[in-house]
This record gives C-alpha cells, structure tokens and sequence, in this order.
C-alpha cells in the first residue's frame, strides 16, 4: 500500500471526529475534553504568540542554519535541511524527522512560544516540586520541520504517558490517530509497548490482520491551530507543505498516575535501586499537587 492509499482509506467515512473550538475557557476544556480524555483542535489558543507569522524556513536559515542534526547517518546544516525542506517531494523527500529540542538548542526562542498553554489546573512539568530526573526521556518543548511526502516513521503514544500540545506555527500536518481502546489493534512491540510494529505507509496486513479493521481518525491540521491529545492515543503524522510544527508535553492530574507507574516500571529495569523511592515520592508529590490545586 502506497501514501496516497492510506490517506484514501483513513479518509472514508470517520465514525469519530475531533472537534474544533475557539474561545474555550480552562473549565470547559478541562470538563468536555480532558475529564473524558478526548483529543481537541483550539483554533485561537496561539493568535498571541510572537512565533507566529515571525518562524518561516527563512527566519531558521537565516539565523540558525549553522546549526546541524544527523539523520539516518547524514548529518545537515538548518540551511542545507530548509533548502531541501522548500522544495520536498513524495519522490525526493528532505530528512525527516528534523527536530529540536528549544529549550536546549534555541532558548533564547521560548518568550515566542508564549502564554504557555496549561493543560489542568496547574502546569506539572514546570512545578517547582518536579525534579528533572524525572522528565528524563522526554522533550517538553520541541520544534519540528518537514516538507512536503515527509511522514513520521513510526505509529506510537507519546513518552511517560504524556499528554500531546501541537501547535502549527508554520504550513499544516495531517495527523493519523487512533483511540487508546485499539491498543490490541496496533501490534505494540512487547519489550516497548509505546511503539507499533506496523509500518503505518505499508501495512502487512497478513501479519497484522487486526489493524486492516481499525479506522483511523484523519486531522488536518492548520497553520495556527493547536491540538490537544491526551496520553494514550496512537498517532502518527504525514506533511503535505513545509511545514513548522511546536510540540508540547503536557502532565497534569489526568495523567499523573500514569507517568509516575511509567517511571517506575523504567527505573526498575535500569537502576532498581531507585525505583521505588522514585515512586514513593511520585505519590508523595502528586498528592501535594492535587492539595494546592483545589
């Protein structure tokens, strides 16, 4: 099966669509969408930040194309990456996925990313009561680009059990997305259950019949627009334009638990000496957290 298949099929008929909204208040975020771990598309939730109309492929070549990323053992400047970014195809497609840590690699960018979007009644992953140690693993704040053919290469849920912020700051992205409930569906590896071990462009359908009957849920997402998915949903992505994507992990009381059994399981298998004291104090702050947030 070919791009264009899977984007014809995943296009027929949704049962299941995802809402857009605009002028959604935290409450009503928090009660129709989170509380019932619901994906949403926020139309306006960044109409305020400096990034956009302000990061384009000429701002990054112009003022980080020094800068470079190796994939699949060919290391590219920004410059060289955006050049090819600019003019990608399904044929001839630019390296992907070309990605980057902010916070690490441009921090002086992160006031253009901002009002942060919180996602609950606090913002976890910032708390003060949150070690880094216990982000390790993940990247809370991370810059995307892509052209057009590129495609995410695996079918997976995001690490920790983190809920998903995208904001499409730059073109649009078409997302595939599939409920927590297909899990079965998805063939996840055993030894990594976050990840599938179907290839989402060419599907054996042989060896993983199920999946032939799970209908995924297509979004395209457009520039401005953020999508709010919670932990657990399968997803995968596929670029049509040049295309700058802000990624954001979100932790909050929803998903707590969740995370805190996930870094346990890890640490356990890697340094079980600190396994179960990073649980006890996981309980310990989550229950401090959930006190000063009413």
């Amino acid at each position: 099966m070919q791009q264009t298949d899977v984007l014809e099929k995943a296009g027929s008929k949704p049962s299941f669509t995802i809402d857009k909204r605009t002028n959604l208040s935290r409450d009503e975020f928090i009660r129709e969408y989170v509380d019932k771990s619901l994906p949403v598309v926020l139309t306006d939730a960044a109409k305020a930040w400096p990034a956009m109309g302000k990061h384009t492929p000429g701002f990054y070549k112009q003022n980080y194309g020094h800068i470079t990323k190796t994939i699949d053992g060919v290391t590219y400047t920004m410059a060289e990456a955006i050049d090819r970014i600019l003019v990608s195809t399904a044929e001839n497609r630019a390296p992907y996925p070309f990605n980057f840590d902010i916070k690490k690699v441009f921090p002086e960018l992160m006031p253009d990313f901002s009002p942060q979007l919180v996602y609950g009644k606090s913002d976890r992953v910032h708390s003060k009561l949150m070690p880094d140690k216990l982000l390790a693993g993940t990247t809370v704040h991370e810059l995307f680009l892509g052209g057009n053919g590129s495609s995410f290469p695996y079918l997976h849920y995001d690490a920790l059990f983190m809920h998903t912020q995208i904001t499409q700051v730059y073109g649009s992205k078409v997302f595939f997305m599939y409920q927590p409930s297909q899990t079965p569906n998805m063939y996840p590896y055993p030894d990594n259950p976050k990840f599938s071990q179907i290839n989402f462009l060419n599907p054996d359908y042989e060896k993983f019949p199920l999946f032939k009957e799970v209908e995924p849920i297509v979004l395209h997402l457009l520039e401005g627009e953020t999508l709010f998915f919670p932990s657990g949903w399968w997803h995968t992505t596929k670029i049509t334009e040049p295309s700058i994507t802000y990624g954001r992990a979100q932790l909050n009381t929803y998903n707590w638990n969740n995370f805190i059994n996930d870094r346990y399981v890890n640490w356990k298998k890697k340094i079980s000496v600190l396994a179960a004291p990073v649980l006890v104090y996981g309980t310990i702050i989550g229950s401090i957290m959930n006190a000063l947030e009413g």
